[in-house]
């Protein structure tokens, strides 16, 4: 069973946190690290970001990262060879994310072979046009068992998510706003709102929820109205100060509980 589905089968009733960071950020040889930091301390499941020029869904923070991921000298093929060699000491879904100028480069048949050989179990790519996954990219990655992971904002329609939740499997990722990335203090009624309606549509596919989630509020705003949280803006940014995993997530651990 691929990880991601496996690990939302097993814990229906838990609340999971899932963490972003930029691979090659802040240093190139230090993404391997990271994962296993994360995973040790208790992170359902990481996205690993591949860092582009033109990040045009994300805010300045992860724009940031990438640029200096790219400075580092990180691509997708070092990335790639940095997850095979953890492989067999990662258990937790892997899912990267990232545009699809790098991945139409590498090519759509040797990417999904290469998240098979690294141990990727799924791919977020923000920009894929529908029409595309459906007929180029879902094709080849449900013959490597590799989830496409779509995103829902406040402004797709309820015939649009139905579709993605018709013909998409993994989770459905909620973007808790229409802006780019970047940290939030509360979630306003509209949000709440947004929230409550993805609820009653009672969908087939788990979602998780993400963009904004920095704090206690925010945290428990997301993990009461789906399966989990996805943290990213905030925990790159406690990654790339202290260079250090350990010491970004004890004071990501810290801002969440207040």
């Amino acid at each position: 069973m691929n990880k991601i589905n496996k690990l939302f089968s097993e814990n229906k009733d838990k609340k999971l946190l899932s963490l972003y960071f930029c691979a090659g950020c802040p240093t190139l040889e230090g993404t391997a690290d990271v994962i296993k930091t994360l995973e040790r301390r208790g992170i359902s499941m990481i996205e690993v970001g591949i860092p582009f020029s033109d990040p045009m869904a994300d805010g300045p923070v992860i724009q940031d990262a990438a640029t200096t991921a790219l400075k580092n000298g990180m691509s997708l093929r070092k990335l790639f060879a940095q997850l095979k060699d953890i492989k067999e000491e990662v258990s937790i879904p892997l899912v990267l994310m990232g545009y699809l100028n790098p991945i139409m480069q590498y090519g759509i048949e040797a990417f999904c072979q290469s998240c098979v050989d690294s141990g990727v179990s799924g791919v977020i790519i923000p920009d894929l046009p529908f029409k595309d996954y459906q007929e180029i990219v879902k094709p080849v990655a449900d013959r490597y068992d590799i989830r496409v992971i779509m995103l829902i904002t406040p402004e797709t329609s309820e015939e649009r998510i139905r579709f993605i939740d018709e013909h998409t499997d993994g989770f459905i990722y909620m973007v808790s706003s229409a802006a780019i990335t970047g940290a939030q203090k509360s979630f306003d009624e509209a949000k709440q709102e947004y929230f409550r309606r993805i609820n009653a549509m009672q969908l087939r596919n788990p979602r998780m929820i993400g963009f904004g989630i920095s704090n206690k509020q925010t945290l428990e705003a997301a993990q009461q109205n789906a399966a989990g949280a996805i943290i990213g803006s905030k925990f790159v940014t406690l990654l790339s100060e202290s260079k250090d995993a350990d010491e970004a997530l004890d004071k990501l651990f810290d801002a969440l509980a207040q």
